[in-house]
């Protein structure tokens, strides 16, 4: 357990370090945009960071219930799919967690996800199209998947780096309009050479920054993503004690044809699979959501041993 509690207070600290990050970048953003159009950059960083966290809190409070909202997902008791409820039962147990919300989606593509803030607002959610190819050996697997997100604070750091990502691509396109326009309508008058060429600067500064600053944030998360990925699959292999249920599931995920319905680029970073038909099929990549599913089926197969 020593490795998987470094692992969660590691995920902890790193979304501290992500928020202050975010607050940083959107302040340099602020104050480009403040000394290009007034000179007063310190009026620029304390709206663009204003921004921020108002936009923070809102995903931060309400971004789980949206993201099951536009998902579809359906809350359900013990009633509604008794075997479910007991796996999800099990595991919480076995990871000495609270019992997580269950959601259904109506669709017949097979995946999976888990969100909130920390394991006491968690919820994990699966298509009906998983729940009804899997055995009762394979759903444990998925589900132990799903509740090692929960359990490591994947879910903390996944829904901060969509926020920050989201951020970043928002204000950078502000920066960019806004540099756009003013220059297109020849709004800006130079008082002197100096000040004109300064200006010059920092709209070529924050144009640049508009454009390098989405790439590497997304970049950051997708790298982070696939990482996380592999670690869930080792933490549900130390959750149930047996590789073969998670192996034969990424199996079947594997042959899925079918694609989720209400599935978004915002949120394909969430599943266990990449939901998008066409990267799910892919190889590893800078781009890559998740890492591929052979790659993954390769490790849980090098675990076999250990429990064998």
């Amino acid at each position: 357990m020593a490795s998987f509690n470094k692992l969660i207070d590691h995920n902890k600290h790193m979304s501290i370090l992500l928020f202050g990050f975010m607050a940083v970048l959107f302040g340099i953003f602020g104050a480009s945009i403040g000394a290009y159009w007034g000179g007063d950059w310190l009026s620029g960083v304390v709206i663009a960071v204003l921004v921020a966290g108002l936009y923070f809190f809102i995903s931060w409070k309400f971004g789980d219930s949206m993201i099951l909202a536009s998902s579809g997902a359906r809350q359900i008791s013990h009633e509604d799919s008794p075997q479910l409820w007991n796996v999800v039962e099990e595991i919480s147990i076995a990871g000495g967690m609270p019992m997580p919300k269950v959601y259904l989606i109506e669709d017949e593509a097979m995946n999976a996800f888990a969100t909130g803030r920390d394991p006491k607002s968690a919820s994990v959610a699966i298509t009906r199209g998983l729940l009804q190819n899997l055995n009762r050996e394979e759903l444990q697997g998925v589900m132990a998947h799903e509740m090692s997100h929960v359990r490591n604070y994947d879910i903390r750091f996944a829904m901060l780096m969509a926020v920050m990502v989201g951020s970043i691509v928002l204000l950078a396109d502000v920066v960019r309009r806004s540099i756009f326009y003013s220059s297109l309508g020849g709004r800006r008058r130079r008082d002197s050479r100096s000040g004109g060429q300064a200006q010059a600067v920092l709209a070529i500064a924050a144009v640049v920054l508009s454009i390098i600053a989405p790439l590497l944030a997304t970049i950051i998360q997708l790298a982070v993503s696939r990482q996380r990925e592999y670690l869930a699959d080792a933490s549900a292999v130390e959750l149930t004690r047996n590789p073969a249920g998670l192996i034969s599931a990424l199996k079947k995920l594997t042959a899925d044809t079918a694609e989720l319905k209400n599935s978004s680029q915002g949120m394909q970073h969430l599943y266990i699979v990449n939901p998008l038909l066409r990267k799910k099929k892919g190889k590893d990549s800078l781009f890559s959501t998740h890492p591929a599913l052979e790659s993954r089926i390769e490790r849980l197969e090098g675990l076999m041993k250990a429990y064998s």
